[in-house]
């Protein structure tokens, strides 16, 4: 038998799709059904009082304007936007000592590729009497790519943080939750930062991607944390 109400009888199908649904409460506020209602509302066809919020046009009471209790921009606190990643993560590391750590890193792989460079003759100069030769250039540049990034990789996977940063007190840190990066956005990181300085820019590349970090805000990244996705934190009290 068809539930639909007799034709110009004001009440829609029982399966309109629109159809308002009575709001569900305690069976004990002691109202029922109104009288004429077209949509059997429990407020006799008038309009339901509008929820009290408390905080704002989108949220419970004593909640933010979008559902969130409290105050600040990152949610959890008010405004409903994304929890602050930072949250509970130790303070971000200081751009001049970011910048020494890597230094130091330069340098004890510097003196690796110059040691297996000059081990088995592939060195970037050759001077031949009144000619300097640059044959071998790719070859040590691509040695040193592969230690540069071979060892930040290695380092970052193994404990967040190369011999520089973990003797200057720092980490790398993923942005979402502040653990240790793993391989994928370690190698990212890695090869964003490296292999131009590698193949071709060394010094102007290393001041422009970690120098970036001066300026970036408000996470101090460089421009190999943006594209891994990472912070590098203080680990120092």
């Amino acid at each position: 038998m068809s539930t639909e109400p007799p034709p110009g009888s004001g009440q829609p199908p029982e399966d309109d799709p629109f159809r308002k649904q009575p709001p569900s409460g305690p069976p004990d506020q002691g109202q029922g059904p109104g009288p004429g209602s077209p949509y059997d509302t429990p407020y006799g066809g008038a309009q339901p009082p509008p929820p009290s919020y408390g905080g704002g046009p989108h949220g419970a009471a004593g909640e933010g304007p979008y559902g969130s209790a409290g105050g600040g921009p990152y949610g959890g606190e008010a405004g409903g936007y994304p929890a602050d990643p930072l949250a509970g993560m130790p303070p971000l590391a200081d751009s001049g000592r970011r910048t020494l750590a890597r230094i130091i890193d330069m340098i004890l792989v510097l003196i690796v590729v110059w040691l297996l460079t000059w081990a088995f003759g592939v060195r970037e100069y050759e001077v031949n009497g009144d000619r300097m030769e640059v044959g071998k250039s790719f070859a040590q540049s691509l040695v040193a790519a592969v230690l540069f990034v071979g060892y930040d990789t290695l380092m970052t996977v193994k404990g967040g943080r190369t011999l520089g940063k973990k003797w200057l007190g720092m980490r790398v840190a993923d942005l979402s939750d502040g653990a240790t990066p793993s391989v994928q956005t370690s190698l990212v990181r890695a090869l964003v930062l490296w292999l131009p300085f590698a193949f071709c820019c060394a010094c102007v590349w290393t001041a422009i991607c970690g120098g970036w970090s001066f300026f970036d805000k408000p996470y101090k990244q460089g421009l190999h944390d943006k594209a891994a996705k990472t912070v590098v934190v203080s680990t120092r009290n």
